[in-house]
């Protein structure tokens, strides 16, 4: 077991980086008994967040942009980062490596329950045109089942872009709804493995072109970087409604808003942006057959309390084996 202190006698520290969970209990709770420090680090810009990573051994963070190499630079050689959740792309995981700071992750919260509903209800939302239909009853109008079209989904051809669990998840929500036929674009899975599961494997070019409902559940990469662009976009029509609760770099923003202002495809449900948070000029808002959320589909208190205790008993690992079960930048 590695000991709580450096040679020099000096306690190793764990910072917690805001924005996290409004406290450090849950983390403290498990970290602590080690013999470590634990610190929550609130910071309002970056000059204050650099002088606050100085020296720290370990740590914790959630959506803190730009950990990039002079941010991971700050941090002590040898030490550890833990990412709240699964996507690793706002950390410099090669400038972490020349530090020797492992870089873990979060696969495991159980978060694909979250995310998985969450992508259902922003179809349901979408399709059924829930959200516009409560704006315009407010508004005082009543009687316009008819003044926009709404379609069936029962039958409809449903496209999955990545079939990890999460879209496995969503999958057997939509089958309650009847869904018809199911393309999946995945380099990753064999034909077998798309029998087990009743789908059909396609390219995504396809998929723009056959499928109603497009539901993107892939990891940002370099291949997967606006995959929903002006081509991809231009071989999808009317009917098509787009959902993205993986990651907003799989969609270029200008082209899927200029897409829907010319009500190319039906619509779109995003609960993640290129650009987090939205910002003031995204060609996004004001658009009404768009819906966003706020990159909450991984949310509940009870995905939150177990993400928590995972990522401190990830560092835990760091700290006393040496090695994270989820070591995501192995050398």
């Amino acid at each position: 077991m590695r000991s709580d202190k450096t040679s020099s006698g000096r306690k190793i520290v764990v910072g917690l980086t805001e924005p996290g969970f409004g406290d450090n209990s849950i983390e403290a709770a498990i970290l602590e008994p080690l013999g470590v420090e634990v610190r929550l680090l609130r910071w309002k810009d970056r000059s204050a967040l650099l002088e606050m990573l100085t020296g720290l051994d370990y740590l914790l963070v959630r959506d803190t942009p730009l950990f990039d190499a002079e941010a991971i630079g700050r941090l002590r050689e040898n030490g550890g980062i833990v990412r709240y959740g699964v996507g690793v792309d706002n950390i410099d995981l090669e400038a972490a490596k020349a530090r020797g700071i492992k870089v873990a992750n979060v696969p495991d919260y159980g978060a694909n329950i979250e995310v998985a509903d969450h992508a259902a209800a922003l179809t349901l939302a979408l399709v059924r045109r829930v959200v516009t239909r409560d704006a315009q009853v407010r508004d005082g109008q009543w009687n316009i089942a008819q003044k926009e079209p709404i379609y069936r989904i029962a039958g409809s051809t449903l496209g999955l872009v990545g079939f990890g669990k999460i879209a496995r998840a969503y999958l057997e929500r939509m089958r309650a709804f009847g869904i018809g036929e199911v393309l999946v674009y995945d380099p990753y899975i064999t034909d077998e493995f798309a029998v087990q599961f009743k789908v059909r494997r396609a390219d995504f070019d396809d998929i723009c072109r056959a499928a109603q409902i497009i539901s993107l559940h892939a990891p940002a990469t370099a291949e997967t970087r606006n995959i929903v662009n002006q081509r991809t976009l231009g071989l999808m029509n009317k009917r098509t409604c787009l959902i993205n609760t993986s990651r907003g770099g799989l969609v270029d923003t200008v082209a899927l808003a200029e897409a829907l202002k010319a009500e190319q495809i039906f619509g779109a449900a995003l609960d993640v942006l290129d650009k987090e948070p939205i910002a003031a000029d995204c060609p996004l808002r004001g658009l009404t057959n768009v819906i966003l959320t706020d990159h909450t589909a991984w949310y509940s208190e009870a995905s939150v309390k177990t993400l928590r205790e995972k990522a401190a008993q990830a560092a835990c690992e760091m700290l006393t084996t040496g090695i994270p079960t989820n070591w995501v930048n192995k050398w």
